[in-house]
């Protein structure tokens, strides 16, 4: 997994959308965008794709896009409209994107999400090609999209509270950090289900 930082101008949402989603299906990758306001570190969005492809190894995924799937678990929610919340905003801003290689659990596809991640042969002729140099392609060309920033880590700290239902009496009882319980979130997703 890649995950590619910057700050996105987006004029046409849609338009921007299928390009991340022409550069998966191009290399064979899932390419998901998100709203750097959400992301708390690395950590987080390396749980999602790990548990988003448990999921789909299982059968036991919600959405048939293995993009929107890690999406859900990030958001440590079931239901799509509201993990779509964490997806690159209509006038654009600070984004992640992360660009993971296509296993026989993923593939590459398009569901208007601008995730790539269903099966539907379009990988550009590049199922043979070693997974990293297919990251490294998709990486490239998402960076090409964006302007260079830092975004990973400077998460909105009110925004990841609200959205993740983290109160003050849960964030003072825990021994952690405000990542380390949006960590949980992502991991009790399966419990929920």
């Amino acid at each position: 997994m890649r995950l590619v930082e910057g700050a996105a101008r987006v004029d046409d949402l849609d338009a921007f959308l299928a390009d991340l989603t022409a550069v998966g299906a191009e290399t064979g990758c899932t390419v998901q965008a998100f709203d750097a306001r959400y992301v708390v570190d690395r950590e987080h969005l390396a749980r999602a794709l790990d548990l988003a492809d448990r999921a789909i190894e299982r059968g036991e995924n919600v959405a048939r896009d293995r993009g929107v799937e890690v999406m859900l678990y990030a958001a440590g929610r079931r239901q799509i409209d509201r993990a779509l919340t964490m997806g690159v905003r209509e006038d654009g801003g600070p984004v992640v994107v992360l660009v993971a290689a296509d296993s026989a659990a993923g593939g590459a596809g398009d569901d208007g999400s601008g995730g790539s991640g269903e099966d539907d042969g379009r990988d550009g002729g590049r199922e043979d090609a070693d997974p990293s140099e297919r990251e490294a392609e998709a990486a490239e060309r998402v960076a090409d999209l964006l302007e260079p920033a830092e975004t990973l880590g400077e998460y909105d700290e009110a925004l990841v509270r609200d959205y993740f239902d983290v109160s003050e009496t849960e964030l003072t009882a825990t021994a952690g950090t405000l990542a380390d319980v949006v960590h949980e979130r992502v991991a009790l997703l399966d419990v929920r289900k």
